[in-house]
């Protein structure tokens, strides 16, 4: 190369360096400007969804008492939609749903501590965790993700925190069942832009507590891809009168797609996955957050995938079952299902 060529070669380096620079400026400026647009969105949105009222009831206590021996231990880790804001009943909130459908498939106790905060990041989930440790569960369901989206919380803090979450309640002996993070984008007072790109996040955020829960030993059931177009198509029965927290029937149906990996977790999964498929993990949790109702769980040095017969049938692992009317009775619900204390 003679020295013209070497001249003419830097000198395109350098406009090309310089076109760079002003293209990565742009970026960061556009970037900069729609962070500043969507966190005022974000703001809005926390305005217009009502305060709570009061806070979620509590349904700690032994459920299924009448079938005698030792309750097992179940705590409820997470945010708002682990402690059940937004219903009335403690029989709706995801704690006693989860109680009595362990109970009355295991025909044996359970004793239940909620220890979910209403509005807790994963930053919160520590102080969870040493609350719970307490208690020597035998179970830990975890739900938690919404708020690290809404409040644009740092994913790889927030993926962090949950992961040491798992991994100290299983050095304890607990099995520890996730359900990821919800799809924040079908809630109806965020607006788009915002609600594109908090879908984005929200999937984003699942796949990375999918490999940290099953890095640590857990399992996890993608419920944001179920979930949100369930909810965008009938948000008057899927959401309580906040139109942010799920309704009765939210609930019941995000813990009846929980229910087979629960089982599962616990020993009892006597029925056929309807589709089973190991992949790494990072394939996997990218999938897991694509297909609805799906289970992640560690296969050696690989991840498998499945899918449970029970989605789409009737919600009768409660004792319950949803109604056309938005309502979730209490078919067979008994006051000896539940003993406070």
């Amino acid at each position: 190369m003679t020295a013209a060529d070497s001249a003419d070669a830097w000198r395109r380096l350098k406009a090309a360096g310089r076109i760079t620079g002003v293209l990565a400026g742009m970026t960061a400026g556009a970037t900069a400007l729609s962070a500043g647009l969507l966190m005022r969105q974000a703001a809005e949105a926390r305005r217009v969804i009502p305060l709570a009222e009061a806070p979620p009831p509590r349904g700690d206590g032994v459920y299924g008492a009448k079938f005698g021996g030792k309750p097992l231990g179940l705590v409820i880790l997470g945010d708002s939609s682990a402690a059940g804001y937004g219903v009335h009943r403690p029989r709706e909130t995801p704690g006693a749903l989860f109680a009595t459908g362990v109970s009355r498939r295991l025909r044996r106790p359970v004793r239940l501590h909620r220890l979910a905060v209403v509005g807790s990041m994963s930053s919160g989930l520590p102080y969870q965790v040493d609350a719970a440790l307490e208690y020597e569960p035998e179970l830990a369901i975890i739900l938690i993700g919404g708020n690290d989206v809404t409040h644009a919380a740092a994913r790889a803090a927030a993926v962090r925190h949950l992961g040491d979450a798992v991994r100290r309640l299983r050095a304890a002996g607990c099995k520890v069942v996730v359900g990821t993070c919800p799809d924040i984008g079908a809630i109806q007072p965020i607006k788009p832009p915002l609600r594109w790109l908090a879908r984005r996040w929200s999937r984003q955020l699942a796949a990375a507590q999918t490999v940290a829960v099953v890095r640590e030993g857990g399992r996890t059931v993608s419920i944001g891809n179920l979930l949100g177009p369930m909810f965008e198509a009938d948000p008057v029965r899927m959401y309580s009168s906040d139109r942010f927290h799920p309704s009765a029937e939210g609930y019941a149906r995000a813990a009846a797609v929980m229910m087979p990996t629960v089982m599962a977790a616990l020993g009892e999964d006597e029925r056929t996955a309807v589709a089973e498929t190991v992949r790494t993990l990072p394939e996997a949790a990218d999938a897991a957050v694509r297909a609805p109702g799906t289970e992640v769980s560690q296969a050696g040095r690989w991840a498998k995938l499945r899918r449970h017969p029970w989605f789409g049938e009737s919600r009768h692992w409660f004792g319950s079952r949803v109604g056309t009317t938005g309502a979730v009775p209490a078919v067979g619900y008994t006051p000896e299902d539940h003993q406070v204390g």
